[in-house]
């Protein structure tokens, strides 16, 4: 296959099949058709009904899979619902390990929903590696890793984990939602499954919930997935199907802005008399650089840190004009949020106080609008 030679900004153009074949449009039509008409008895078309096929879905399944290097890409309704269907694959008794720094949704799903079904779990912070070993049982088995983690940055080193998951039989998935495919390929470096929320880069717009389950090469784990998604039903809707491959486009162009724009409104955070620190994977005296350096091609567009006071706080988030505050991230919009009461609402207060996320934490998605424009109203809204 021809497709299999081009660089990344062209498989994410013209993705799966690229073009409808039969009318040969050459955006994917929004097929918003629940049942499909067979021939006659013992033949289909390969469509029988949506909630197990659409071939809207299928190209959007079908791209993310060329995109992270996988046999099998599953679209979900949500990031919540992607992850849901991974914590499926464990059973009743399994033990599994998770970055101590997570999205609180991914936090509330594994204690309160798998809790009740006997699913035990252990936070441990991914870049010890000591850490790491200590905390394995010999019912482990699932490490989950965000990596860079939302929203205190730490970086795991993907490689070396998944060498440790393989060597005690348990699997290595790797939340990818801040870096995207265009930056880290944690399937390449040994991951078994990826999981994006794609509300966020992937799609790119701030318009569209959705989630995404890439599996690397193991076809049981794919048809678990396929079994789960049919029978939850939890699977993505044609027209948002539509809107994540038009979002996946652009996402190369987007990815390199948000990535040049970080990098400068990071290094002007660090200038400013009330900024106490700031949490950038791009920093070279971040701790981990030598491993974001050494597995990704970018930093991403997501900045946290940490000011003097509540007040600076509250100035900060009232006073913003073109930079919003809201929650989410990785849209073409800056974002700011208070992960303290959004984010990470649903983590218990001694955890966020343990990682650092305080009273005057902040965390930013840094957009695609022009630089000085960001730094100019994060200034007026801090210093005014």
């Amino acid at each position: 296959d021809r497709k299999e030679n081009l660089h990344f900004e062209s498989k994410a153009v013209h993705g799966a099949l690229g073009t409808e074949p039969l009318t040969g449009a050459v955006s994917m039509p929004i097929f918003q058709a629940v049942t499909y008409r067979h021939p006659a008895l013992g033949e289909s078309t390969g469509f029988a009904y949506s909630r197990l096929e659409n071939p809207t879905r299928q190209e959007l399944e079908r791209t993310m899979a060329i995109l992270e290097g996988g046999i099998k890409a599953f679209a979900f309704s949500s990031g919540q619902a992607a992850n849901m269907a991974v914590f499926s694959l464990l059973n009743p008794g399994d033990h599994v390990l998770l970055s101590d720094d997570i999205y609180g949704g991914t936090f509330r799903i594994i204690g309160d929903v798998f809790g009740k079904y006997g699913i035990e779990h252990s936070y441990v912070e991914m870049d010890d590696l000591d850490a790491v070993k200590a905390a394995i049982k010999p019912n482990t088995k699932m490490f989950f890793v965000e990596t860079p983690t939302n929203p205190m940055m730490k970086v795991a080193d993907i490689a070396v984990l998944s060498e440790i998951a393989k060597s005690v039989g348990a699997l290595m998935v790797v939340d990818n939602t801040f870096l995207t495919p265009y930056f880290q390929n944690p399937l390449k470096l040994g991951a078994d499954i990826v999981t994006h929320s794609s509300t966020k880069y992937l799609g790119g717009h701030n318009d569209t919930l959705s989630g995404i389950v890439v599996v690397k090469d193991n076809e049981e784990i794919a048809e678990k997935i396929h079994i789960h998604i049919k029978s939850h039903g939890s699977q993505l809707a044609p027209m948002d199907c539509w809107l994540l491959l038009r979002g996946i486009k652009t996402l190369p162009v987007r990815m390199d802005r948000h990535n040049e724009n970080a990098k400068k409104v990071a290094e002007w955070l660090r200038t400013q008399p009330k900024v106490k620190k700031v949490y950038y994977v791009g920093f070279e005296d971040h701790k981990d650089y030598a491993t974001t350096i050494k597995q990704t091609r970018g930093f991403g567009g997501m900045i946290s840190f940490t000011v003097d006071s509540f007040e600076t706080v509250q100035k900060i988030l009232r006073n913003v004009d073109m930079i919003m505050f809201a929650e989410s991230l990785g849209g073409t919009e800056t974002l700011i949020t208070y992960p303290t009461t959004q984010t990470h609402e649903d983590t218990p207060k001694d955890v966020k106080e343990k990682l650092g996320i305080t009273d005057c934490f902040l965390r930013m998605s840094v957009g695609i609008e022009n630089v000085e424009d960001i730094i100019a109203d994060l200034d007026r809204a801090m210093n005014s």
